[in-house]
């Protein structure tokens, strides 16, 4: 054979056998059509690993980290940042599934899924004889049939600020298959609320930035609550402050409450107790004059992104002046944000027209833990908020988190496009239907391509199905004949089990963004594997 490869075999978690390639050897590679066959092979591989975590039965995967951290998730776009994937097709799945996240939020799965189905059919065409270019030219051609089908079976959801409920079953469908699913209907309600609060329905925008999602250990899931304002994982700096603030008029500052120092490299040798004596009151006279530069604008609230030592906090409470310390950027920035104050990064830019509004600034005590929290709420730009998600342990709040954000895409993104189209496999199916049709009218080769491509279409019903427990390819053939006799493109797998097949009817929705993204993207990524027919490792050539 002319390129020989470390291939390790292995079984999945049903018994099923399949192919692991490490790499290819150094100086024999294959070439051309070989070569391409070779590249599908971990692609597969990785679609393969996912393939089990679609749909609203989909299992779950445990990912350890080299430092021994454990994740449990069936986030798609999760599992494949955590693999260390060392082939260069592999790591190709690895971005698509994220590109699928940071364009639309949801849907990371189905695109390897249906990536890795349309590379098997692709195989099989490769050794009919076929040439990729003919194959990827008819994998385009049937993508450009199935998003002009997915325009022409979607419906409109009506919805306003006062009439959430048709995004609340959205948000609710992404929600399904996450660990939060037992309290879906709070989450995606959470969700909504969210996302309708920093939405601009007129512009069809929505600001990602004044939405924060945080969490912390105790509680259970239900306990997840929306705060209409900031919540910051700090507490005042010295506990003899307040622990609330009324009418808070926050300095934000982003410079340390210490005397100046000069800014190179500068030694000071105290030499007697005159001397030092000196120095003290130096500094006290400096702390003095910030604290009084800030109490004469008017604050009643410091929040410093620096830290300050014992004494300057002391003079903070005697000067009656509360204080948070250590507030990281990101945060000081929503904070500014949310109080419409503006970051200050000197002491003398302070001013009455700088400082951040809030109707309260108070602590939140945990249970029997001297953990605190600050909540900033009623502030001056009302459209900010905070998701606080509990849970009993790390890795349930970190994957609560993550089902928050693929919820609050999702309706971000029908914000956006109201259009969708019906889950369950119904619009895949449908769309496999009419690329089929489309190909028995198409005289030249591509003809195979796009049958197959309808075939690779039918792999995330066929999932859907064998992940739910049903006879795969029974359900399948039922509902897609089904689709043909009655004309009802709304038909799909029910995973669920509530005996009906009308996703719409079961308010089973998928925004029609992620599904139409999910199709290009899968397609462009397959197009660009079937044209890489060689490897070449930079500075190693044919030796």
């Amino acid at each position: 054979m002319a390129g020989q490869q470390d291939a390790v075999f292995a079984r999945d978690e049903y018994g099923r056998p399949f192919i692991i390639v490490r790499e290819q050897a150094r100086k024999t590679r294959t070439h051309g059509i070989e070569a391409v066959k070779s590249h599908i092979l971990p692609a597969k591989t990785v679609a393969n690993i996912v393939r089990t975590s679609l749909g609203p039965r989909g299992m779950d995967k445990i990912m350890i980290s080299p430092d021994g951290e454990i994740i449990v998730t069936n986030d798609g776009a999760t599992i494949l940042g955590q693999m260390d994937v060392e082939h260069q097709i592999a790591k190709l799945m690895v971005q698509l599934s994220k590109s699928q996240d940071d364009e639309i939020g949801d849907g990371t799965t189905g695109v390897v899924v249906l990536a890795g189905a349309l590379l098997e059919h692709a195989e099989s065409l490769l050794d009919r004889g076929i040439h990729p270019i003919r194959i990827a030219d008819g994998f385009e051609r049937a993508c450009s049939v199935a998003v002009q089908h997915l325009d022409r079976i979607c419906d409109r959801v009506e919805f306003s600020k006062n009439n959430t409920e048709n995004l609340l079953r959205t948000a609710m469908t992404s929600l399904g298959s996450k660990i939060v699913s037992k309290e879906h209907r709070q989450f995606a309600q959470i969700a909504v609320d969210a996302v309708i609060s920093v939405a601009d329905l007129e512009r069809k925008d929505v600001l990602f930035d004044l939405i924060k999602v945080d969490g912390k250990l105790g509680g259970q899931l239900s306990d997840t609550s929306l705060i209409k304002g900031v919540l910051v994982d700090k507490d005042m700096s010295h506990p003899g402050m307040p622990s609330s603030v009324k009418d808070a008029k926050i300095a934000i500052l982003t410079c340390p409450f210490e005397p100046p120092r000069p800014k190179t490299k500068h030694k000071l040798d105290i030499t007697s107790v005159e001397e030092y004596k000196k120095l003290r009151e130096y500094e006290k006279e400096k702390f003095e004059e910030m604290i009084k530069r800030v109490k004469d604008t008017g604050a009643n609230l410091v929040i410093c992104q620096w830290g300050f030592d014992d004494e300057a906090n002391h003079l903070l409470l005697q000067n009656e002046l509360p204080a948070v310390r250590w507030v990281g950027g990101p945060e000081i920035e929503l904070i500014a944000i949310a109080t419409q104050g503006r970051i200050v990064p000197r002491f003398e830019d302070l001013s009455a027209e700088k400082l951040g509004k809030a109707g309260i600034v108070r602590e939140v005590s945990f249970g029997t833990t001297r953990e605190k929290m600050l909540v900033i709420e009623e502030c001056a730009n009302t459209r900010a908020v905070t998701v606080f998600v509990r849970g009993s342990n790390k890795m349930i709040i970190e994957e609560a988190k993550r089902a928050l954000h693929d919820a609050i895409c999702v309706v971000r993104n029908l914000i956006v496009d109201n259009r969708v189209v019906y889950g369950g496999g119904a619009a895949d199916i449908s769309c496999s239907i009419a690329v089929s049709k489309a190909a028995d009218e198409i005289p030249s080769i591509e003809q195979y391509a796009m049958r197959a491509f309808a075939s690779a279409l039918d792999s995330i019903p066929l999932a859907l199905a064998e992940n739910s427990g049903l006879p795969p390819i029974e359900t399948l053939a039922d509902v897609k004949s089904r689709q043909v006799t009655e004309g009802n493109s709304r038909l799909g797998i029910d995973c669920l089990g509530k005996g009906d097949n009308d996703m719409k009817r079961q308010f089973v929705y998928d925004p029609l963004l992620s599904k139409r993204q999910q199709y290009l993207l899968a397609t462009q990524l397959v197009r660009a594997i079937l044209k890489i027919d060689d490897v070449i490792v930079a500075g190693q050539g044919d030796e």
